[in-house]
């Protein structure tokens, strides 16, 4: 996979941030070196969040994103906060844009504190306008001039050294439980909701990482495991967690069994959390409320996963009928106080800033979260089967 096709959910996610007319959009122009933002002598010039993947040396690929000043007005302002908030939730680095000269005022201050523990910069731009430039007060604050240039690049490597250890970069999917030249099966269903002529992203990252770490796979479909298995003996069997059962049933107790969701669940977020969070499907009531969420947008067919197959399975696998809601792509409320369970996709469009976020969301609610291949797991009395090659 080249730099330019790697995944949304797999860039370093750069956000810029701060009031109207502090020349964010300019800023990002300045950083990118193309004319990504519409920029204005007039506020709220940037009305909706504006994204770009690129390659930003030093870095590698990254997706830059513009967001509206957080001081817009109105109501249509508040829309476009709400926007900036959801982008909050997901970038990696934030650079707070600033007037040079000017004193932090309360927006400006109010942004820094949602910046939580993420690292972040300040940046003065229009430094241009001053006679003398002074020293930065901190670390993380740096003089630039989106106008002409000034500090430009030093920004670009001060935002490098802020995710020289981004933590994703040091996660897998997979290989960390592999020893070199080992052999896995990765049970890959072809039904009606497979994409025409290629694989999901979960198996593509899954078949690169086996790859990359200097091991050998077979894919198959379901159908034709037992043949794979009476030729092959493999450390670990991936399944989709759709056919979990029909997976389990076929595969040997003395090889580690598990899904390309819960793969997930430990690469983008925390799979403890999540286990803990299957416990409350056995104790589903008629009156609880579940929200079921994707992080993707796609078109729902018969038979959906989400908004079909699990609902049904957890009115089987309590006997309740609990209220079941939905939300797909960026939708993902922020108070959850109102749901007994949430039920997550594995998060493959996501990156881990955006799932760690919605944890904490769920954590901060009190409200137990759990996601598609641990709760099918669960529900098939295969969740600590499942588990085995984690060691957790």
């Amino acid at each position: 996979m080249s730099l330019n096709q790697t995944p949304s959910g797999e860039r370093i996610q750069i956000a810029f941030f701060g009031v109207r007319n502090a020349g964010k959009s300019s800023l990002v122009n300045a950083v990118t070196g193309q004319n990504l933002s519409v920029v204005s002598e007039f506020k709220g010039t940037t009305t909706d969040p504006v994204k770009k993947s690129m390659e930003l040396l030093p870095l590698g690929p990254v997706l830059i994103i513009d967001t509206p000043g957080f001081d817009d007005v109105g109501i249509l302002g508040e829309l476009r906060i709400k926007k900036t908030r959801e982008i909050l939730n997901k970038c990696d680095v934030a650079i707070l844009v600033k007037t040079a000269g000017e004193i932090l005022n309360n927006t400006e201050r109010e942004i820094i504190k949602l910046f939580g523990d993420r690292p972040y910069i300040i940046a003065n731009n229009k430094a241009d306008l001053l006679q003398n430039i002074p020293e930065p007060n901190n670390s993380n604050e740096i003089y630039v001039s989106a106008l002409t240039g000034f500090n430009i690049e030093a920004l670009k490597n001060k935002i490098a050294s802020l995710v020289k250890n981004f933590e994703q970069d040091n996660k897998k999917l997979i290989s960390d439980l592999l020893t070199p030249g080992d052999f896995v099966i990765l049970v890959v269903p072809i039904d009606k909701a497979a994409p025409k002529g290629r694989l999901i992203l979960p198996q593509q990252q899954t078949i690169r990482d086996i790859l990359d770490s200097h091991n050998a796979c077979a894919i198959c479909q379901e159908n034709e495991l037992k043949n794979i298995l009476s030729r092959f003996t493999p450390k670990v069997v991936i399944t989709d967690s759709q056919i979990f059962k029909t997976v389990s049933e076929i595969v040997p107790k003395n090889i580690y069994l598990t899904s390309f969701s819960i793969l997930f669940a430990r690469y983008k977020g925390d799979l403890k959390i999540l286990v803990d969070g299957a416990e409350k499907l056995s104790r589903l009531k008629d009156s609880d409320r579940v929200l079921i969420s994707e992080g993707c947008t796609h078109h729902r067919q018969c038979g959906d996963i989400g908004t079909e197959k699990i609902p049904n399975w957890i009115k089987k696998f309590t006997g309740s009928n609990p209220e079941f809601n939905f939300t797909s792509g960026g939708d993902f409320p922020e108070d959850l106080s109102e749901y007994n369970l949430i039920i997550h996709c594995g998060g493959c469009m996501l990156n881990a800033q955006e799932m760690k976020s919605r944890l904490l969301r769920a954590k901060n609610s009190c409200v137990p979260i759990v996601n598609y291949g641990v709760a099918i797991a669960k529900m098939n009395g295969i969740l600590n089967r499942s588990l085995e090659i984690f060691n957790i």
